[in-house]
């Protein structure tokens, strides 16, 4: 039998001065109260209750076993309220992972308002474009761009990451502005790259639903878009970045946007988390926060 069973059915059978009462409270048979509290003794080895046909009463070892029982069931009873709890309110650490340019510019800001709004959150934010397990590194929820692998996870579609070609008044007065794709290889290019830098640099446009690959070249590479966004902002080039970072710099006049018929890259964006347990309130806020957030509009 379950031994925290039979711990509180022997705590209340003590309360309640007979099995027949513990039955009644309990809403099992008083035959199944007898083999609960004698499935304790003989694991025990010891009497736990003095029984006589008109009444019971505990021994000392019974005594004793009583009080630690109704420690153990507390703490058993808070376990159980707090899981619900947990379940039921936000709260507790968050950790999630995210892409380093996604993380910095759209995210963070989203995340500062979420911990406003759930107080009882603390939230550890990991920005990495490399691949994570979050198994193994403890991650609650990912973030990722690009086409899936099959996994265990549990994806929930957010709106695609588009990439914009952007560069300054001030480099377009200077260098003229690309009329095609083709021409940006008469321009100095600021290229986002997290490999070897021996590598050729492809942006990719489409246009009346034909792809056209262009390679680019520059002066300037960094594994860091943040970097590049700084480089394009002060006329040293020109960018393609996130759509919707690109829309505010378009809007403050620091950046303007070149080839506006072809469309640059369109990647697909999730959310993640794992399918092998149930969602805890404050991953479940999260998500829903974030597919509003972020979701297809």
């Amino acid at each position: 039998m379950d031994k925290l069973t039979s711990m509180s059915v022997f705590a209340r059978s003590a309360e309640l001065g007979s099995f027949a009462a513990a039955a009644q409270a309990l809403g099992m048979s008083a035959q199944m109260v007898a083999k609960h509290v004698a499935s304790l003794e003989a694991s025990l080895g010891v009497t736990l209750l003095n029984r006589t046909t008109r009444r019971q009463h505990l021994t000392d070892i019974g005594r004793a076993y009583y009080d630690r029982c109704k420690l153990v069931l507390a703490e058993v009873d808070g376990a159980d309220s707090l899981a619900q709890q947990m379940l039921s309110q936000p709260q507790g650490v968050l950790r999630v992972s995210a892409p380093v340019t996604f993380g910095v510019f759209s995210l963070t800001p989203f995340v500062t308002r979420y911990l406003a709004r759930y107080p009882e959150v603390k939230l550890d934010l990991s920005l990495s474009d490399r691949f994570v397990d979050p198994v193994e590194e403890g991650f609650e929820i990912l973030i990722r761009i690009g086409e899936l692998e099959d996994s265990s996870l549990i994806a929930r579609p957010l709106a695609p990451y588009k990439l914009l070609v952007c560069a300054s008044p001030s480099y377009l007065a200077e260098r003229g502005i690309p009329e095609t794709p083709e021409d940006l290889s008469l321009h100095d290019c600021l290229a986002y790259s997290h490999w070897s830098s021996t590598m050729p640099c492809r942006w990719v446009f489409r246009q009346n639903g034909i792809a056209q690959e262009i390679q680019v070249s520059g002066r300037l590479r960094s594994d860091n878009w943040k970097a590049l966004l700084h480089a394009a902002t002060e006329g040293f080039g020109i960018t393609m970045g996130p759509a919707d970072v690109l829309a505010a710099e378009i809007q403050a006049g620091r950046l303007v946007r070149i080839l506006p018929d072809h469309e640059g890259p369109s990647r697909p964006m999730h959310v993640l988390y794992p399918s092998n347990r149930r969602p805890t309130a404050k991953i479940r806020s999260f998500i829903d926060a974030l597919i509003a957030e972020f979701g297809a509009k």
